[in-house]
């Protein structure tokens, strides 16, 4: 019996050693901030289903900024974003139109499918037709997104030296194609894309055609996620988690094998970049470090990237919070 249980105490001693952060150097440089959809209208999460009508829910406004728009992302750069993630809908003239709704029913005066809709239409929309924050009796940007739906081109061209994340919202492989062929022809446009994520055959298809390019979808986040907490704590990386963007909730990281530090430091070896969201719930992969309590899940050192809702206020707090460690450091 004493061998047995000396025989496990020295495999946790063992264990123990290879993750613990302790005896681990931080990757270096600040943690970077990853603004989901711009600066927008923010609404409470409990119930929303996937065909809940988000606008119709929205809290009462603070700002003028609209998702998916050009301003809104200009001022997601100001309030201190590195990356804006953006949603695409490639349309049938072939353009990709930056819009979130699958339809155009919820935001908009029109209806159908956003993706069956050629661009000059949805030129013509107002994006802020349906937004209300009491129940319809007032739409506060109403007649006020006109025009407003850019495409791709439009971003890029507008927004030069920044970079985004954009979101696939649809199955279609041929997305994945156009958008490598976009970059193909406007190479001084390739830095701009941080990655790709989103509907796994575009995905897969950018990072095929597209030299270097990152990106993620359910089924691959998943199996980094259980493949490194099957194993993880051997020092070894699963493919999965290779040469990609490595999706931690926030609720989950400290089940991590070496969360934090040894944690980044294999994935940095292992050419993968950490986004760190909020707590997970299961199904949604796009809750967000949005509250300055929420902040408390960034720990100290943290150089990878923080998804939030709310750039406008974690981007001064955590610029102030790595301010405060600079100083005690």
């Amino acid at each position: 019996m004493k061998k047995v249980l000396a025989v496990i105490a020295l495999f946790a001693a063992i264990v123990w050693l290879l993750n613990t952060s302790l005896l681990a150097t931080p990757p270096g440089g600040p943690a970077k901030l990853l603004a989901h959809r711009g600066v927008h209208q923010t609404y409470a999460k409990a119930n929303v289903g996937n065909d809940t009508c988000t606008a119709t829910i929205i809290n009462p406004p603070e700002h003028a900024h609209l998702e998916n728009t050009i301003p809104s992302m200009q001022a997601a750069f100001d309030a201190g974003a590195d990356v804006v993630e953006l949603d695409v809908h490639l349309t049938p003239d072939k353009q990709f139109a930056i819009f979130h709704d699958w339809t155009l029913d919820c935001r908009t005066e029109a209806r159908g499918v956003t993706e069956e809709t050629p661009m000059a239409t949805l030129k013509t929309l107002d994006i802020g037709y349906g937004y209300t924050a009491d129940g319809g009796k007032t739409y506060p940007f109403r007649g006020k997104g006109v025009g407003q739906m850019p495409t791709l081109d439009e971003v890029l061209a507008a927004l030069p030296d920044r970079k985004f994340l954009v979101n696939f919202k649809s199955r279609r492989t041929e997305e994945g194609t156009a958008l490598a062929a976009l970059l193909d022809a406007q190479p001084e446009w390739r830095a701009a894309v941080f990655g790709v994520y989103g509907g796994e055959n575009p995905t897969r298809e950018a990072q095929k055609t597209i030299e270097g390019m990152r990106g993620y979808d359910r089924s691959s986040v998943m199996a980094c996620f259980t493949h490194y907490l099957g194993y993880g704590w051997t020092g070894l990386v699963p493919e999965a988690c290779r040469n990609t963007f490595v999706i931690v909730p926030g609720n989950y990281a400290p089940y991590l094998w070496g969360w934090p530090d040894r944690f980044a430091q294999r994935m940095k070896a292992a050419g993968s970049e950490i986004i760190l969201i909020g707590p997970y719930q299961g199904g949604d992969f796009s809750t967000g470090i949005d509250t300055t309590e929420d902040l408390d899940l960034v720990p100290p050192g943290f150089a990878g990237y923080v998804w939030t809702n709310r750039v406008e206020t974690i981007g001064p707090a955590l610029k102030g919070r790595q301010a405060a460690e600079a100083g005690r450091g």
